[in-house]
């Protein structure tokens, strides 16, 4: 998400009705409901999660212990007891 000006698109006098609440601050203006995405949606990382949780579950599975793991994904133990208990 990037910044746009003010005043590249929108008209004047709702740039002054928006001055009379919030003057020289920055605000975030939410996207309609209907046009929302989900987490991930517009990247790559659901996929490369998912992989990357299937390898997790295969090296447990191979006999890696759960801190090797952790070290080998920078991971908390914690982290990956949860993904392979969800891969089970």
């Amino acid at each position: 998400m990037g910044y746009r000006k003010a005043e590249q698109i929108l008209p004047n006098e709702i740039i002054e009705l928006i001055q009379n609440y919030v003057d020289g601050e920055c605000i975030y203006i939410p996207r309609k409901e209907n046009n929302r995405r989900d987490w991930g949606e517009s990247t790559s990382i659901r996929e490369e999660l998912k992989e990357r949780n299937h390898n997790i579950y295969l090296d447990y599975k191979n006999g890696m212990k759960g801190t090797e793991i952790a070290d080998k994904y920078f991971l908390s133990v914690k982290s990956i007891q949860r993904i392979i208990g969800k891969m089970k």
